[in-house]
């Protein structure tokens, strides 16, 4: 009884901000559920875009991957573009949302991007994502991690979403369908293309 009326207090009793964060390369359907996540918790979801350009970028060995150019090929733009004209096709109100860079392995620059005061989404799937938690804390911000699961459990990621594309696969059905439509619109599968070959 008491952990019903907890987790209906919860639907009803969203934070004020909240803010969420990814990559984003490319934006596929499960960033999209971790963002209808997030929004379901907040009145206004800050959407950080990480990566945003190479001097705002740097290594970690938590995921030593992700600061490489190679797995970064889309640029701030693009993918603002991509995620703005998704989530408009999934009907969320412009009103309730904004898309911001995050240079999330800079926590001294986070107050010049996003609210401090907000609530600090996170999904846990590996030594990055508590990393992040690690970061975030350090800092005194509030979170909330709306799941943590073992990397087998983590299902789609931006890397088998541009293998792919590259491989002239059926990429659409990874991704929401006004992602797919602002990808063909900045020709992103013929970039991504050649990189599939030898």
């Amino acid at each position: 009884m008491g952990t019903n009326l907890g987790q209906r207090l919860m639907k009803i009793s969203p934070v004020a901000i909240g803010v969420a964060h990814g990559r984003f390369q490319l934006f596929h359907r499960d960033h999209l559920k971790y963002l209808e996540a997030a929004r379901a918790r907040c009145r206004h979801l800050v959407i950080g875009i990480t990566n945003p350009d190479p001097t705002l970028t740097r290594f970690d060995p938590a995921d030593p991957g992700r600061s490489d150019q190679t797995r970064n090929p889309l640029t701030y733009y693009e993918r603002y573009r991509v995620i703005k004209h998704a989530l408009a096709a999934e009907g969320w109100d412009s009103a309730h949302f904004s898309l911001v860079p995050l240079p999330i392995n800079f926590p001294e620059l986070y107050q010049y991007y996003v609210p401090l005061s907000a609530t600090f989404f996170l999904t846990i799937y590996d030594d990055w994502g508590q990393r992040k938690l690690e970061m975030f804390r350090s800092l005194g911000l509030q979170v909330e991690i709306l799941w943590q699961r073992p990397l087998a459990a983590k299902g789609l990621t931006g890397t088998q979403v541009r293998q792919v594309m590259a491989a002239g696969g059926n990429w659409q059905e990874l991704v929401p369908p006004g992602a797919a439509a602002m990808l063909e619109e900045l020709d992103i599968p013929e970039r991504l293309r050649p990189q599939a070959r030898p």
